[in-house]
């Protein structure tokens, strides 16, 4: 039986109820993931593609102008819009942030909409992809419980 969240004492009801919710949405934490792992992240503007390298380091591609090709970027993880950020995972309902080595601000992506691992290979083929599950049903290791821990 999953373990219900109890709210930190020391965090805002808005800072509790945005955990709650990227729980609920799910999405990826990083350290869950294998190199080499495919990523397909759509947000409300533009569809981007990750290649997990490790750590937190990906090839990303899929803005017209940071990144028209891939470029090896530091992910830092998601932000629910301020300065809060969820190390190292990749939410439904969030905004991606990540470090391109030609700017000196993190990149802030518009709100995550879906998240899905793709077997795409870097030779362009593409299979099916499927979408990450949200935490409410059976999921596999990569899915989300991001960095937060849950008091026992």
């Amino acid at each position: 039986m999953a373990t219900m969240f109890t709210p930190h004492p020391n965090l805002s009801d808005e800072v509790n109820a945005n955990i709650v919710q990227s729980e609920i949405e799910g999405g990826v934490s990083l350290g869950d993931l294998p190199p080499s792992t495919v990523l397909e992240i759509q947000t409300q503007h533009h569809r981007y593609t990750a290649v997990f390298l490790g750590e937190s380091q990906a090839l990303i591609s899929g803005h017209p102008e940071y990144c028209p090709e891939p470029v090896l970027v530091a992910i830092a993880g998601s932000t629910w819009g301020g300065s809060m950020l969820k190390l190292r995972y990749i939410g439904r309902g969030m905004h991606l942030e990540f470090c391109h080595p030609e700017y000196r601000t993190p990149i802030v992506t518009s709100r995550i909409q879906e998240v899905r691992e793709s077997s795409r290979a870097n030779s362009g083929t593409q299979r099916s992809s499927q979408p990450m599950p949200a935490e409410s049903t059976p999921a596999p290791s990569m899915l989300a419980r991001g960095t937060f821990t849950k008091p026992s």
